[in-house]
């Protein structure tokens, strides 16, 4: 029995998918994908598997996801799961229809949020308006 442990990084969201032989069953959080909310977010997670075909509907993916928000966390999930089967089916072809489809279900977006600087209203840029008249 084969295992694959693959890990997918979204903003601060980290998603660590194990995968093993089995009949198709996602589960995300202990919770089956079909049951995830919202819509988006799970269309999201589901695009790796429907590319892959059958060799999606031979294992079972286990996905654990901490951190940031339910967008970035369905994303570090859909790049967890797509590693963990192009890793699974070691299919050049494979490899080109992720990349064709979407090349961030293969390679992770390291886009962060700027942090907020002191004196700046919060905001990472916004300066304090000043008159000098």
């Amino acid at each position: 029995m084969k295992l694959i442990n693959t890990s997918g990084k979204r903003k601060s969201a980290i998603a660590r998918a194990t995968l093993r032989q089995g009949s198709g069953l996602v589960m995300v959080n202990n919770v089956p994908l079909d049951f995830i909310h919202p819509k988006m977010s799970r269309l999201k997670m589901r695009e790796p598997l429907i590319l892959a075909g059958d060799a999606a509907s031979k294992v079972d993916i286990d996905v654990d996801v901490a951190g940031g928000g339910i967008s970035s966390q369905a994303e570090a999930s859909r790049l967890a799961i797509a590693k963990a089967l192009l890793n699974f089916a070691k299919s050049d072809k494979l490899k080109d229809v992720f990349l064709n489809y979407d090349r961030n279900l293969l390679v992770a977006d390291v886009r962060f949020k700027e942090t907020a600087k002191p004196n700046r209203h919060g905001q990472a840029r916004a300066k304090v308006q000043k008159s000098y008249r």
